[in-house]
């Protein structure tokens, strides 16, 4: 187990270079200049040249990459382009916010899909089949941003029961883990259902049925456990889904997060920070796949035989 792990984290490191090189490339392809968004568009050009030099900005784009990865092998994420702090001072600021955000996002989706997928399966062609997966769809189809707004119109505006934007308090998390979370629980459910379906027609089922086992305990004891793969695979996958949601949920809700950060950072073509926030959403993803992989091995027995 533990050689498996080792050997994931060292497939980290090629992820890492890959990803940051391609932004590296987008961010010197897209248009505009960092330097006249850091002086403004009436400095002289003595002034530019100056600071492109300090910055670096005249080396080639593979000997600015191999400086900055150099840098951050040794724990340097750069500074700031425009408010001059270090990245990852900046960013640890905010890493607190988007991870309440995330976890809160993923417990409500989590939670109200996997029941919702298992009521649907075992009362199949009902009202509440139909109902669900209506939700559902609906939960796929909705954007996080348009439900956002709708939540904030509705709850906020109106009822005034949650704050409109900041992160003062656990109400202010509410409303956008809600929106976040909707889409990933969608998508949980719909999986859950599926699988659920899929073994619950299995002959060692019937088998148990035909003993006389009440059917809450087969479902409970062995319909859900083997069916659970597949869901644990989607609700991994949603943690990306959520990272990149909540882009756009933290600059809806006005959460001080990672994700308003990296927006407020493109639109100032603030490289070293952008860089800073696609690495952490890079290796949270990494790590979160990985915490799914091992909890395979604690579902799935055979899988778990494969490790040892």
């Amino acid at each position: 187990m533990w050689k498996y792990i080792g050997k994931r984290i060292v497939y980290l490191i090629p992820v890492v270079i890959g990803v940051t090189f391609m932004v590296f490339l987008i961010m010197n392809m897209a248009p505009g200049d960092p330097v006249k968004s850091i002086l403004g568009e009436q400095a002289s050009p003595e002034a530019i040249e100056e600071l492109r030099e300090e910055l670096g900005l005249n080396d080639n784009i593979l000997i600015q990459y191999k400086n900055y990865f150099l840098g951050l092998i040794k724990g340097d994420m750069g500074i700031s382009y425009k408010s001059k702090v270090g990245v990852a001072e900046e960013i640890g600021a905010r890493l607190p916010t988007t991870a309440k955000l995330s976890v809160i996002a993923i417990a409500i989706a989590i939670s109200l899909s996997i029941p919702l997928g298992i009521i649907a399966a075992v009362k199949q062609n009902t009202w509440i089949d139909s109902l669900t997966m209506f939700v559902a769809l609906l939960g796929v189809s909705v954007p996080v941003f348009w439900l956002g707004l709708m939540l904030l119109l509705f709850f906020s505006l109106k009822l005034g029961w949650f704050p409109v934007s900041g992160a003062a308090n656990w109400k202010s998390f509410i409303l956008p883990g809600i929106a976040l979370g909707f889409l990933s629980m969608a998508s949980i459910a719909r999986v859950t259902r599926s699988s659920m379906l899929e073994v619950i027609r299995q002959d060692y089922i019937r088998t148990a049925r035909s003993k006389g086992v009440p059917y809450n305990t087969i479902i409970r004891k062995h319909a859900l456990k083997n069916a659970l793969i597949p869901t644990i695979t989607v609700a991994g996958l949603q943690i990306g889904t959520l990272l990149g949601g909540s882009v756009l949920t933290e600059t809806v809700f006005g959460l001080p997060g990672i994700g308003r950060l990296m927006i407020q950072s493109i639109q100032g073509r603030d490289l070293p920070m952008v860089l800073g926030c696609i690495i952490v959403f890079t290796v949270a993803f990494s790590i979160v796949n990985l915490i799914v992989d091992i909890i395979y091995a604690f579902v799935d027995p055979r899988i778990k035989s494969q490790y040892t």
